[in-house]
């Protein structure tokens, strides 16, 4: 055995205590039986308890709502294996729910997952990619057995500004021909209130805490001029948290972190994620996105929430 070879056992020998060879290699968070915790809190969805922090998948689909460069860096790094390895790490920390799009590399982690046996994965299936307009599609998905199938909220929010919400609920219709849940996701408050005066047939929504559907003319009403790039107004989440408080089905709430812009430092993330729970109701939860690349986001999120529902 050469010395290089001898060098590098020793090394990864070394580790064992933070994490795995592979995940050494790969530059992947610690997964060992010391960092395991029990499950974070939990609501009521359906027939299911989802953890009141719900690991998203922006970053693993290359969505920073920031510059292209580091959307190709989120993309390029999230193979299958190491998202299936990063699912496996929040069941460790306590987060036993997934929520994604209908893409590929996610697509391809949950069979891997499912194919390990272990602990069960729970995911909840946003109709973004292929599926995005096409309903034909939905069948096939429901026999994966999501907890739930949730409308796009772009979709959502296109349909809305075009006077078309008859087609979001044609969709809606769809998912529930599958038996599985309805969720309705929407980046604007005024969507919710819309569909809550209609009494449509769904079971959840999932809100995002900032507009990013406004339209141009709004923007410019509001703000003088237009922004270089997403918008993200102070004001946002109250907005969003008043409809959320005013309706009695779930909610689950997204980019309550503003896309990463609250995350660092640490006093910025625990008063965000204070925020969020003080005001959506005790059935709801939160979705949040994470890239683990650089530290460990997903013990770092999991103990904040673990502390903050713990109060």
């Amino acid at each position: 055995m050469s010395q290089s070879r001898t060098s590098r056992r020793v090394v990864l020998k070394s580790a064992v205590g933070l994490a795995g060879g592979l995940a050494i290699e790969q530059g992947l968070p610690a997964q060992t039986a010391a960092s395991a915790k029990q499950t974070l809190p939990t609501v009521q969805l359906g027939s299911h308890r989802i953890t009141r922090l719900v690991i998203g998948s922006n970053p693993f689909n290359g969505f920073c709502y920031a510059l292209p460069s580091l959307s190709a860096h989120m993309k390029e790094w999230c193979t299958p294996e190491r998202i299936a390895q990063l699912i496996r790490h929040c069941q460790q920390n306590g987060i036993n729910t997934w929520q994604f799009s209908y893409y590929e590399s996610s697509l391809a982690a949950l069979k891997l997952l499912q194919g390990q046996g272990g602990e069960p994965v729970q995911w909840i299936l946003l109709t973004g990619g292929a599926i995005r307009n096409d309903p034909s599609k939905l069948a096939a998905v429901a026999k994966l057995k999501p907890l739930a199938i949730v409308h796009h909220g772009g979709v959502t929010d296109e349909h809305f500004h075009a006077g078309t919400m008859e087609k979001v609920r044609d969709y809606l219709k769809a998912i529930r021909d599958t038996g599985v849940m309805v969720g309705l996701s929407t980046h604007l408050p005024a969507v919710v209130e819309f569909v809550e005066e209609r009494n449509w047939d769904l079971d959840f929504y999932m809100t995002c805490f900032y507009q990013f559907s406004r339209t141009t003319e709004e923007v410019r009403k509001m703000v003088g001029e237009m922004p270089l790039g997403y918008v993200f107004l102070e004001g946002d989440p109250a907005r969003m948290c008043r409809v959320i408080r005013q309706t009695r089905k779930t909610c689950l709430a997204f980019k309550i972190l503003a896309a990463g812009r609250l995350a660092d430092p640490a006093d910025n993330r625990e008063k965000a994620f204070r925020f969020a729970f003080d005001n959506i109701k005790p059935q709801d939860a939160v979705i949040v996105g994470m890239y683990p690349r650089f530290k460990d986001e997903i013990s770092e999120n999991a103990q904040t929430v673990r502390r903050i529902l713990s109060s």
